[in-house]
């Protein structure tokens, strides 16, 4: 998993140094331009039961973002690691960035890369890269709903078979803030491959964040996987729900 990892590291570090050169601070004549800071987040969650049952469950992820008025810049990481009865139950990471660009307002080509290991699911690791084009449905100022297509190159471990193929990309985000205070999120993508369209995979997430002061809140957000060609002896889908505090900077 180390290759595709620093493979991801690497391609999100060259979001970031190109980000930093596409937006000046100050113009000629000393006249200062707006700036785009990065907002982050990290957030940590942990579920313990004793009992009949001994399970234990840590979550943690973090996520920046940067939006200028042609750019957008996401880059995140995170991961979750889970024991029932002293087995492991939940063992997976994941790391990724995505470059929109914007032509108008509201329609923008990108640029994702995106790198996941799941040793529950017996998934040594799965990186996939590729380009495509998106559009806001809507783009106001506490709603946003966007739809992309595009196409791509996944490879993959799984089961311990190596495997390199094309695939499709179709994703839908939406989020909207109901105030200061509170905001409701939702994706969902799916990726089958172009020469065998039986073989995909479904990744839908939604969650809604709570504010306790300007810099915490809380997060409580489901997250579903579904592969239609698992690892042999492994289930089709996984989910988990996830309750979290997350640190904003």
């Amino acid at each position: 998993m180390k290759k595709p990892i620093i493979a991801i590291l690497v391609a999100a570090g060259i979001m970031a140094a190109f980000a930093e050169t596409k937006t000046n601070t100050s113009a000629p004549g000393g006249v200062k331009e707006k700036k785009y800071p990065w907002k982050s987040s990290v957030s940590a969650g942990l579920t313990l039961t004793r009992g009949n049952t001994s399970t234990t469950l840590f979550t943690a992820s973090f996520l920046t973002e940067r939006k200028t008025l042609a750019d957008e810049y996401l880059l995140g990481l995170g991961g979750a690691y889970g024991t029932q009865n002293s087995k492991d139950s939940v063992n997976n990471y994941k790391v990724f960035g995505q470059w929109n660009h914007l032509f108008t307002k509201k329609f923008y080509s990108y640029v994702r890369a995106e790198g996941l290991q799941d040793k529950i699911a017996n998934l040594d690791y799965r990186l996939t890269v590729g380009p495509g084009v998106g559009y806001y449905l809507i783009k106001e100022t506490n709603t946003l709903l966007a739809a992309e297509a595009g196409a791509g190159f996944e490879a993959q471990r799984l089961g311990g078979k190596d495997e390199n193929f094309a695939t499709v990309r179709l994703a839908e985000r939406f989020e909207h803030k109901f105030n200061q205070h509170a905001r409701l999120w939702q994706s969902v993508e799916i990726m089958p491959q172009v020469d065998r369209f039986d073989n995909y995979v479904v990744n839908f997430e939604i969650g809604i964040e709570t504010a306790i002061t300007k810099s915490f809140s809380l997060k409580t957000y489901l997250v579903d996987t579904y592969a239609n060609r698992p690892a042999v002896g492994r289930q089709k889908n996984d989910m988990k729900i996830v309750a979290a505090v997350a640190y904003k900077f």
